[in-house]
């Protein structure tokens, strides 16, 4: 099946059935349960890239973590879209208020290349007032490019099943407003803004 029409040139669509399928099972069923024991190994530079996303993830947003986006990158997951770093700030920043916990049990890197990572991550939730938390498994596909000495994230693509995104309609709306309403509650560092956005 090909996939749905990119919004952005630099947009990922991982197949997921060659890349998350499950090691224990001879079936062609997606698993993004993460197995660390096979992860592939990454350079330094790209571990410290997938540290700071994994911390993001685990609610310790800082202006360090979020300089692993270039200033125009796009994040896009089930329930927002956001096409900026600013917007993307937005997002980390509100997962403290919204959460009692968040912590990355384990990671799989299932392929690095010269323009992408993809890793299987599993982040369990505690919203605040919930007693126990959820462990949510989940694909994560970081398209790269080069800027100056470094690489930054331009796309970060979150996908909790199989089905990848399609941009369109209702459900495209949502995310994008929800994208770009989310800083003016959690109020992310204006350092973060692209440069044609600072006042």
């Amino acid at each position: 099946m090909s996939p749905p029409p990119s919004i952005h040139p630099r947009e990922p669509h991982p197949d997921p059935t060659k890349l998350a399928s499950n090691p224990n099972t001879n079936t062609t069923s997606t698993d993004y349960t993460p197995h660390p024991t096979s992860s592939i190994p990454l350079p330094p530079s790209r571990q410290k890239i997938v540290n700071s996303i994994c911390a993001l993830y685990s609610g310790s947003a800082s202006e360090e973590h979020m300089r692993v986006y270039a200033e125009k990158a796009v994040y896009d997951d089930p329930w927002s879209f956001c096409d900026d770093r600013f917007k993307i700030a937005g997002q980390w920043y509100g997962i403290p208020k919204i959460m009692g916990s968040s912590k990355t049990l384990a990671t799989e890197i299932v392929s690095s290349t010269d323009k992408e990572i993809v890793f299987k991550l599993q982040q369990e939730y505690r919203p605040k007032l919930m007693p126990v938390g959820k462990a949510v498994n989940s694909l994560v596909s970081l398209a790269l490019e080069r800027e100056g000495a470094e690489e930054k994230v331009v796309y970060h693509k979150d996908m909790w099943n199989e089905k990848d995104y399609s941009h369109e309609g209702l459900g495209k709306v949502m995310k994008t407003l929800n994208g770009d309403y989310l800083t003016g509650i959690t109020r992310p560092p204006k350092e973060l803004k692209p440069d044609d956005q600072k006042e």
